[in-house]
């Protein structure tokens, strides 16, 4: 198959990814790869919004704090304080190709609606409603549809990375195999940069926020090229998920919390003031773990959120999303509680990069939840996921123009892909069987509280599950579960081996058998390389 050939290729096309891609084909032709249709992006699930100094009241010192506070101790001064004064020409970029966020009518004038979620300390998250991800997605969108050099090639799905060594030892890369799922051909896609920006990998876990395609492809695929990987033990558990059974783990936004919802148990009792001086205000980590505490304390099989005691019009105007879809399911927010529980929601972790987006791979960037850039630390503060997609994205776009503005090295003549005797296989069970056991694995083992002896045996597992699925991927023809699947057991290792490593509590990381911090040994990143037997110290910043 004829290979495609651009300047810059960009894998997935969520807010990260198409602020790169926007901006660059002004220079250059753009090639963005969606495994789904171009809408379908972590960026479009976001519901709260996006955290930035907007408000006269507010300041980049107390974002900073705030973030720093969240982070446990882990957190790269350097990165909160570049992405936090980044943020609003990040925002008025977003704003400028579109984007429309709520506004409100302040004693005449007309003013952004600033929403507050938990770790803030002001009010400074701006938002479509509820449905902030989809109207960025929206906006960018139409923004890139309107660029001649930029091509979106939907429902192609990256295999690997083309990687040469050089001779100095060092690798570059040179763009990736991708599987085009309408053809089932795998086909070159060559370029001069290539950023993943792949989103997450919450689908390692049995319950997620997250859509289908958050398998991790980008950490999966950079690890497999030898680039490091860090932070991976600290995944983001969301606290407050629909439980209902045709739900799919829908997200309730902390944004309700924000506006004043209060957690319950099932005879009304308000807990949260035992866990935290800020009640359903505390950081995400505090409140998944009270919520995880309480269920298995009164063996529930969930709690409760309330926002009922708000003005029944202000919630339906509010949360408009949200109120739709729980009244779909028999539950009204504005007359009662609803039922709620913890899910898998965000990868603090991901490939190191540098605050260009650059990783220890040349022409290999990354941004985005796919990426490390030291802002989360150990625990995201609520609405700085999309700040930091958005703010990356523009700075990958910086550095790609500055790294490559007068490179003139020609590509190596990669091969084109060979399947070899691989045949189509016609035992889908093995796949989908090794799915659910490596999910819910990880529910049950490197969940929300773990445990010395639970983490080995899930890497003794993850092992064998690995020796299987690699001996299955190169005897069958390839098609996106089996790409997925490969991709989800390498990240599945990746989150055990830092969490097996991590001899301490901190953040996201809660183990039973290590409950306090140990700042002596571990106030620093996890970081693994492919050939590495252990997490290592990252480098300093």
């Amino acid at each position: 198959m004829e290979p495609i050939s651009s300047d810059l290729l960009v894998i997935g096309g969520g807010i990260a990814g198409l602020l790169c891609a926007i901006k660059a084909s002004h220079f250059g032709t753009v090639t963005v790869l969606t495994k789904a249709a171009s809408d379908e992006a972590n960026t479009a699930y976001a519901q709260g919004g996006i955290a930035s100094v907007w408000s006269v009241d507010d300041s980049f010192e107390s974002h900073v704090s705030d973030t720093l506070r969240a982070g446990d101790g882990l957190c790269s001064r350097m990165a909160v304080e570049t992405i936090v004064r980044d943020g609003p020409d990040a925002v008025r970029e977003l704003i400028t190709l579109g984007t429309r966020f709520s506004r409100v009518d302040a004693g005449g004038d007309d003013e952004y609606d600033l929403g507050r979620e938990g770790g803030h300390s002001h009010r400074r998250v701006l938002h479509a409603q509820d449905l902030t991800g989809r109207e960025i997605m929206r906006a960018l969108g139409e923004a890139a549809a309107d660029c001649p050099n930029l091509r979106v090639l939907e429902n192609h799905v990256a295999v690997n990375l083309l990687t040469e060594r050089r001779r100095d030892g060092s690798r570059a890369c040179w763009g990736a195999y991708a599987l085009d799922k309408g053809t089932m051909a795998v086909r070159k896609v060559v370029a001069r940069a290539t950023l993943l920006a792949t989103g997450g990998a919450g689908k390692v876990y049995l319950y997620t926020t997250n859509p289908d395609i958050a398998s991790g492809d980008g950490v999966a695929m950079a690890y497999r090229a030898g680039a490091p990987i860090a932070n991976m033990e600290f995944f983001q558990f969301h606290p407050t998920c629909l439980y209902h059974p045709a739900a799919k783990s829908f997200l309730i936004s902390e944004a309700l919390r924000g506006e004043g919802a209060i957690l319950r148990l099932p005879d009304g009792t308000a807990f949260m003031k035992r866990y935290h001086q800020d009640a359903e205000l505390a950081p995400r980590d505090v409140v998944a773990r009270a919520i995880d505490s309480e269920m298995k304390r009164l063996g529930l099989d969930c709690v409760y959120l309330d926002i009922s005691h708000r003005p029944a019009a202000y919630v339906r105007e509010r949360f408009p999303n949200i109120y739709k879809r729980c009244l779909s399911y028999a539950y009204d927010l504005t007359t009662g509680p609803i039922p709620v529980v913890p899910a898998a929601h965000y990868m603090c972790g991901g490939v190191v990069t540098d605050l260009c987006g650059r990783t220890a791979i040349g022409r290999l960037y990354a941004a985005g939840e796919t990426a490390m850039t030291g802002l989360h630390g150990a625990n995201r503060l609520a609405s700085n996921s999309l700040l930091e997609a958005a703010v990356m994205g523009r700075r990958s776009f910086t550095a790609m123009r500055q790294d490559l503005g007068h490179d003139i090295t020609r590509p190596p003549d990669f091969p084109e892909w060979d399947p070899g005797s691989a045949a189509r296989t016609e035992q889908r069970v093995l796949i989908t069987h090794s799915w659910e056991e490596i999910r819910r694995l990880m529910w049950n083992y490197v969940g929300i509280v773990r445990s010395d002896r639970r983490l080995e045996r899930a890497f003794r597992r993850i092992q064998l599950l690995q020796q299987e699925i690699h001996g299955y991927y190169w005897d069958h023809l390839l098609d996106s579960d089996l790409i997925e699947l490969r991709n989800l057991v390498t990240v599945a290792e990746l989150v055990v081996r830092c969490a097996m490593a991590r001899k301490e509590s901190r953040g996201l990381h809660y183990t039973i058998d290590h409950p306090e911090h140990d700042d002596d040994r571990w106030l620093r990143e996890s970081v693994v390389r492919r050939d590495d037997v252990q997490p290592a110290p990252a480098a300093p910043a």
